[in-house]
């Protein structure tokens, strides 16, 4: 058995050595799988996919696994890269952002199979979300989710009684918090910040989308990206954004959260719920559900278990696939990575209270809006948006000006 390897070793050896799927000159089936710092503690990842490797080849002693921990820099370009030259792996971990843009491109296999004899064990929303053109293109191993969380302490300070819930509540209690200088939002509007987990879940909220119907052009310009935009700079005016808001990030630890000088973060991870108990206190963190709108909705995505067209090797991980996907190996990988099971027939081990408010939510996970642009499009909208947050646009004067850029882009074929 090759051991689970530290990021990037066993890829340049793969690539080097044997190529993708390549049995070696050995008899055995050999599989390679792109793995990433799900598991953000390094030690206790590559113990656990080293564990993960033993325990399927012992049960399949003519399958050669190897499980090569990537980092998350450069994903998209070493994938793609891996894809059109056909080496690097059989397997690889992808989101649902990503995926239509392989299967556009025909270097990923359709996986319907794997998971028909358990479907109805997955959560629908998991699925639709690996899903183009009615074809699931990867398997969910697990499931994200980003909602509120905040400091009791400083909303009890300034008199509101009742944290916002909704969007409008947001907006009415800014002046609360304004006067007692701090900013009720910690809103991140750093462009290199992913807009899943600044802006789009105001827009969604809002009952706005990114792309139109057919996917030719873009929509966040209309009246529901205009409010939303708007709301973020009434919240601004009001005093209810950090002064930094057009530049930071979404680091709690360092941050102004974490610094109590602003009192909530609309699009967490569960992660960063410790981050933020250790900087104020466990007692005074609340988590609370996906602000509303006109709707209910956090960004949520599953981490999909895609399957490279090339693969020379693609019963054996397929079977591997299921391996990853079985309800035991999901419970596991949540209770190490702090992430959700996809599946609804897991229960996870000492599971922390956190934790159990976030899966509360899980019910209104939402991929964001996928597209085979829409990475680029996004990196066209955000240095609007920090426009708009420096005062140099207004709301809809940005959001044309990224429609018509966004709008070129997908029309370029490019």
């Amino acid at each position: 058995m090759k051991k689970a390897a530290a990021v990037g070793l066993a890829a340049v050896l793969s690539l080097a050595v044997a190529g993708c799927g390549s049995s070696g000159g050995s008899d055995k089936s050999a599989v390679t799988l792109w793995m990433y710092p799900v598991i953000g503690d390094q030690a206790k990842s590559q113990a656990f996919w080293g564990k993960v490797e033993k325990d399927f080849e012992a049960a399949n002693p003519t399958t050669d696994i190897t499980i090569d921990l990537q980092p998350w820099e450069g994903r998209q370009e070493k994938v793609t890269t891996a894809l059109v030259s056909k080496k690097g792996f059989d397997l690889v971990v992808l989101g649902p952002d990503q995926i239509p843009q392989y299967a556009q491109q025909g270097t990923i296999e359709p996986v319907d199979d794997i998971v028909a004899p358990d479907k109805a064990s997955y959560l629908p929303n998991s699925l639709s979300a690996l899903t183009v053109d009615g074809k699931l293109y990867g398997v969910p191993i697990y499931q994200t989710i980003t909602v509120p969380i905040y400091n009791k302490k400083l909303f009890s300070e300034a008199g509101v009684d009742k944290v916002p819930e909704t969007l409008d509540e947001l907006k009415e209690a800014a002046p609360k918090l304004a006067a007692k200088k701090v900013a009720i939002l910690d809103y991140p509007g750093k462009p290199e910040v992913t807009l899943n987990q600044s802006f789009y879940p105001i827009l969604w909220a809002n009952g706005g989308t990114v792309f139109a119907a057919d996917g030719k052009s873009v929509v966040f310009n209309g009246p529901e990206g205009v409010a939303s935009l708007q709301l973020l700079l009434d919240l601004k005016a009001a005093g209810g954004l950090p002064p930094n808001a057009a530049s930071k990030g979404n680091d709690i630890e360092g941050g102004t959260l974490a610094a109590g000088k602003t009192a909530m973060y609309h699009a967490a991870t569960a992660g960063q719920v410790d981050q933020l108990a250790t900087a104020i206190g466990a007692g005074n963190v609340g988590i609370g559900p996906p602000l509303e709108g006109t709707k209910r909705v956090a960004f949520g995505i599953p981490g999909g278990l895609m399957l490279a067209k090339h693969s020379e090797n693609k019963d054996a991980a397929k079977k591997f696939v299921t391996y990853l996907a079985s309800p035991e190996v999901s419970a596991a990988l949540a209770k190490e990575s702090g992430f959700f099971p996809a599946r609804t027939d897991v229960t996870v081990p000492d599971q922390s209270e956190a934790s159990e408010e976030f899966a509360k939510s899980l019910q209104y996970a939402f991929p964001g809006d996928t597209h085979p642009k829409a990475r680029q499009v996004m990196g066209v909208l955000a240095p609007h948006i920090q426009a708009a947050l420096l005062g140099k646009e207004d709301a809809k004067t940005a959001l044309d000006a990224a429609a018509q850029e966004a709008n070129q882009l997908l029309g370029s074929g490019g």
